[in-house]
């Protein structure tokens, strides 16, 4: 009889026992790889299967409970590293131990090794979606549409022998912001197209802003990203990025449009800026965003929106001028040139 004395380790987590015939199994239909960690009463620590001798040995006795996988710690989402690289065009490396794994928007990722395994899932890939069918993940993946984010997401697993990286560069100019969600209460609330990637393990999914003033005229609308476990999540935003610890009762006044994170205490409102002329003729818009503390707040110096708006208002193709160019030919010089 084959026994069951086999322990995979998937996800961070142990899964089995199976049988000699079960992981070949799994094997010939793809679900694992050779490199696939494996563990059996009588080993030291667990192994990749192609470095295991005896692994169709099915005499020795079946182990009740397989110790836990070193990586996991007892933490709901995998411990990472990483490395950010540049200035204004920023990248981050994220640099996984073998089983470790990454999930990151779709289209994100920079650059990998061969040994980095790449999949596309419905949802997150958390707690939450576990056990969920094909409608409830596609339920969870669809939320993520209104916030204007793809329905899919990515995972990319380290399935080597050892540490290995995979990078990814954020969209625009600006900088990336690495926040570790143990150390704020779990969660942070950010703008709907600023997260970049995070530890496997992190729910993902979206914050709905009760208040009705805030729905109509923050510049985020009603549908917010909120991010939630107890590992690192990365989040990108233009410009130069502060963070401010406010205390308790401590109320700060916002461009709407300035406003990049937040954790849940913050309590989060839109005021209108004022007297009728202050509205038309500030030169600030209608409305400004109030943040109260206590809590931490993530803010940019440049909002995207504005920077694209911007760049288009002076693209000559669009009918923009050419100020700051210092050119003497102006459009006559476009013509000899060919433009």
């Amino acid at each position: 009889m084959d026994e069951r004395i086999w322990y995979i380790a998937i996800g961070g987590k142990s899964e089995g026992p199976f049988s000699k015939d079960e992981i070949l199994g799994k094997l010939k239909a793809g679900v694992i790889n050779e490199n696939i960690y494996l563990f059996k009463h009588g080993m030291d620590n667990w192994k990749p299967l192609k470095d295991i001798s005896d692994f169709k040995d099915n005499n020795l006795p079946n182990h009740p409970q397989a110790p836990p996988i070193p990586q996991s710690n007892g933490k709901i989402c995998h411990e990472i590293e990483y490395k950010i690289h540049g200035h204004d065009m920023q990248f981050v490396e994220i640099i996984l131990d073998p089983g470790e794994k990454v999930v990151a928007e779709a289209g994100s990722m920079m650059y990998m090794p061969s040994s980095i395994q790449m999949e596309t899932i419905f949802g997150d890939g958390s707690q939450k979606n576990q056990g969920k069918g094909f409608m409830g993940k596609l339920l969870d993946a669809g939320k993520r549409v209104i916030t204007g984010e793809s329905l899919f997401m990515t995972v990319f697993t380290n399935v080597g022998t050892k540490k290995e990286s995979v990078s990814f560069g954020a969209p625009y100019p600006g900088k990336i912001i690495p926040v570790d969600l143990s150390k704020i209460g779990g969660t942070i609330i950010c703008q709907k197209d600023a997260f970049l990637c995070a530890a496997y393990g992190t729910s993902i999914g979206i914050a709905f802003n009760k208040r009705i003033g805030t729905g109509f005229f923050g510049g985020e609308g009603f549908i917010m990203e909120k991010l939630e476990g107890d590992g690192l999540v990365f989040i990108h935003a233009c410009g130069t990025i502060i963070e401010l610890d406010l205390a308790p009762g401590e109320i700060l006044k916002i461009d709407t449009g300035c406003i990049v994170a937040f954790d849940p205490n913050i309590t989060y409102d839109i005021q209108f800026v004022g007297g009728v002329k202050t509205a038309i003729f500030g030169g600030e818009g209608l409305f400004f965003a109030t943040v109260t503390g206590p809590g931490k707040v993530y803010l940019q110096s440049l909002p995207f929106s504005r920077l694209a708006d911007r760049i288009y208002t002076h693209a000559p193709s669009a009918g923009g001028s050419r100020k700051g160019e210092g050119s003497v030919l102006g459009s006559l010089g476009d013509l000899l040139d060919g433009d």
